[in-house]
């Protein structure tokens, strides 16, 4: 006996079923090939069921913002050129950074390359990141020191950005290793301008390996806090922190008060408009100079989500706002990398103004002074 209530469309279907078995013989054990039999006789149902069609997944396509220009140009071919005879791999190749033409092409004595020292497999695995990950990666090269400088030295650029991979196996996090390079670029091309963007650190040398670079002769300390305080645990590994981020940019200017520091974020990973404008804040409040902000795209779908597409129009908002905030330079936009331009950024910013004043304050030290009569 049939309990409850049974779907209309159902009801001729259970009544030819009585019919068929009234008047016909099933096989032994068969009555639920012969309700399909009697399903399939009924009027109202179709002979068989058509397999869904196969949709192909549709394309999704970046808005017309994220379109970088074609590179090109004396200096990026020459820079190009250049690299190919030496085995030195640049995050701007590496990475397929969409700015490579704009920073390799710079304005004259602002070209700008970015390398990664210390191997390319970190010991953390932060979830936007497309860097591969192990917890012994290959040891370190003993003369990448002079392998890194002497390849500097042959592109004739102005400006060289060095980073690294995270090194949590190292007893220092390989700071020592990371200021050896510095040390050697700056031996062979004094005039080298060079920022390092760094490990925290945590977990190893910690501070101690923050001033070992800090005071190795670099221009330029940066460290990027990647995202709003409240994203960092789901976008970063467990053991970076925000509040350890700018430790590592406030200890970088007292050990060192010379140096300029930077820091970056990537915008589009859930973070609110209000989180945005506070950690530039607390990133003036570090003493932080430079500050940039890019769109995040996920490098594959292993990666954390892109949450939204920034519009352009949002971009110039937060530069104008890091600008009222006394930042001496801020880059915001969709293609907006944490090395993006670095060079021009720099120079144009505040370095020649500030050595110039420094220029004009020795030459004041050393001029005779007038006797009255």
């Amino acid at each position: 006996m049939l309990r409850g209530r049974v779907a209309t469309g159902s009801l001729g279907a259970l009544r030819s079923t009585a019919r068929h078995s009234s008047c016909a013989t099933p096989a032994a054990g068969s009555r639920l090939a012969a309700l399909r039999q009697a399903l399939q006789e009924d009027d109202g149902a179709p002979a068989a069921a058509a397999a869904p069609a196969r949709r192909r997944k549709e394309h999704v396509r970046h808005p017309e913002w994220l379109k970088a220009p074609m590179a090109g140009g004396d200096d990026y071919q020459r820079i190009k050129k250049s690299l190919k005879s030496s085995k030195l791999a640049t995050v701007c190749q590496e990475a397929r950074c969409p700015n490579i033409g704009e920073c390799w092409g710079g304005k004259e004595g602002t070209a700008t390359a970015t390398i990664m020292v210390m191997g390319d497999t970190c010991t953390r695995g932060c979830r936007f990141c497309n860097v591969k990950t192990s917890r012994n990666p290959p040891p370190l090269m003993d003369d990448e020191a002079e392998q890194v400088a002497a390849n500097i030295a042959s592109w004739g650029v102005g400006y060289v950005v060095i980073t690294s991979v995270d090194r949590d196996d190292i007893p220092d996090g390989g700071a020592s290793h990371f200021a050896s390079v510095v040390r050697e670029a700056k031996r062979l091309n004094p005039k080298l301008l060079l920022e390092c963007l760094t490990p925290d650190f945590n977990g190893t040398s910690g501070l101690d390996g923050v001033a070992t670079v800090a005071t190795s002769g670099l221009d330029v300390y940066a460290h990027n806090i990647e995202t709003v305080e409240r994203l960092q645990k789901s976008v970063r590994d467990h053991r970076a922190g925000y509040r350890e981020s700018f430790g590592v940019l406030e200890h970088a200017r007292r050990v060192k008060p010379s140096l300029v520091t930077k820091t970056s974020i990537m915008l589009g990973c859930g973070e609110e408009e209000a989180e945005v404008r506070q950690a530039m804040s607390d990133a003036r409040s570090a003493g932080v100079e430079i500050f940039t902000l890019g769109q995040y795209l996920q490098p594959s779908k292993k990666h954390m989500k892109v949450a939204r597409m920034v519009h352009p129009d949002e971009f110039e908002a937060h530069r104008l706002a890091g600008l009222e905030m006394g930042f001496k330079y801020v880059a915001s936009g969709p293609l907006v990398r944490s090395s993006y331009k670095a060079g021009e950024a720099f120079i144009e910013g505040f370095l020649r103004e500030r050595d110039a004043e420094r220029a004009q304050q020795l030459e004041a030290m050393h001029k005779p002074k007038e006797v009255a009569s």
